[in-house]
């Protein structure tokens, strides 16, 4: 049975957007996935600029149409955030006519993160349950959230963590310090929170990443590094944990960002576990689950509640944490999650 995937790729960078959809693409191609390109184009908004998207668009979809064998094998990535008049009648036509299989890999649900969702994700969201024939969500959280929506329990696959592929690796071990890293967008109106980590003054905030806000650096507590590419960043995180968190407020992950930790896995903790580095997490977090089972780092409430720990906390302790990071490191560096889910996948289609 032949395997295929559809990806969008932008013609200005040749890239798959987001180091997740990128990622979940280059392992797919090391499985034998063969890409089918849609061309995601400019992204200037011109009535010409929408014209001409919609006919590459058009060409792009016919070719893959005409490419993909009967009865093969369709890994998708979905949400698609780019609106394309001829892409469901494409799909559909693959799996009426070409009886095709489609698996499903979902990188974000917006009628559960809210603040995006509108009438266009809600129908990209039931094409998907309607063609797909296994889908792989984040976690056992979000499968029940599909489960729900009457998608059939034995064709949903969770993923349990993203991957996170690294190219070189520095063998580096981070070293003990009493704490946390934010890696990420630091713009504060769409994370609160980062602006009051100067009111934890027992708690080094180290921050890496665009939109900071400078006056924050008058707390002594906090240290600004710059902002890098998603290759670079491993090599910055070299002490302490990796901050998990979202939302408005450091007692608890409020607002829509927030909330949206009880049910996604956030790339920011495939970040810091591949980087080799133990986490804090919000323990209403989905993910809280896989950090408790593999010891890799601390669950809090609020991170009034991470001082305290923080302050009993034994190198010997994270040491333990780090030697169990390091396991999972290696997979993740390998893309050992995703193979996996695609693997299972296969064999319930």
């Amino acid at each position: 049975m032949k395997k295929y995937q559809i990806v969008e790729l932008s013609t200005e960078h040749n890239h798959a957007g987001s180091k997740a959809v990128q990622d979940v693409y280059e392992i797919a191609l090391s499985m034998g996935y063969k890409a089918n390109v849609v061309r995601t184009a400019t992204s200037v908004d011109s009535l010409l600029a929408k014209i001409l998207r919609q006919v590459i668009f058009f060409i792009d979809w016919l070719k893959i149409y005409f490419s993909i064998e009967s009865n093969s094998i369709v890994l998708i990535q979905n949400p698609y955030y780019h609106k394309q008049l001829i892409r469901n009648w494409i799909l559909n036509r693959l799996k009426r006519i070409k009886k095709v299989k489609f698996i499903s890999l979902v990188h974000d649900v917006e009628e559960l993160r809210k603040s995006l969702y509108n009438n266009y994700y809600k129908n990209e969201f039931e094409t998907m349950l309607s063609l797909a024939d296994s889908i792989i969500v984040h976690n056992d959280k979000m499968k029940s959230f599909f489960i729900k929506k009457g998608y059939s329990e034995d064709k949903l696959i969770s993923l349990g963590i993203f991957d996170y592929l690294q190219k070189s690796v520095d063998k580096k071990r981070v070293s003990f310090e009493r704490a946390i890293s934010v890696a990420g967008n630091l713009d504060i109106k769409k994370s609160a929170y980062i602006a009051q980590l100067g009111s934890l003054p027992a708690i080094k905030a180290h921050l890496y990443g665009p939109n900071f806000e400078h006056s924050l650096e008058a707390f002594p507590n906090i240290e600004y590094h710059g902002s890098f590419p998603a290759t670079e960043i491993p090599q910055k995180l070299v002490s302490g944990f990796g901050l998990v968190w979202d939302g408005q407020s450091i007692e608890t992950c409020t607002g829509d960002f927030g909330e949206y930790l009880q049910y996604n896995n956030p790339h920011k903790l495939s970040l810091y576990l591949s980087s080799g580095m133990p986490v804090v997490i919000w323990d209403k977090a989905a993910e809280a689950d896989f950090v408790k089972k593999h010891n890799v780092g601390l669950c809090v409430s609020s991170l009034s509640e991470l001082q305290d720990k923080l302050n009993v906390m034994t190198e010997q302790e994270f040491e333990e944490m780090v030697n169990n990071v390091e396991k999972q490191t290696a997979c993740l560096i390998s893309g050992e999650y995703t193979k996996k889910a695609i693997s299972e996948a296969e064999r319930v289609i």
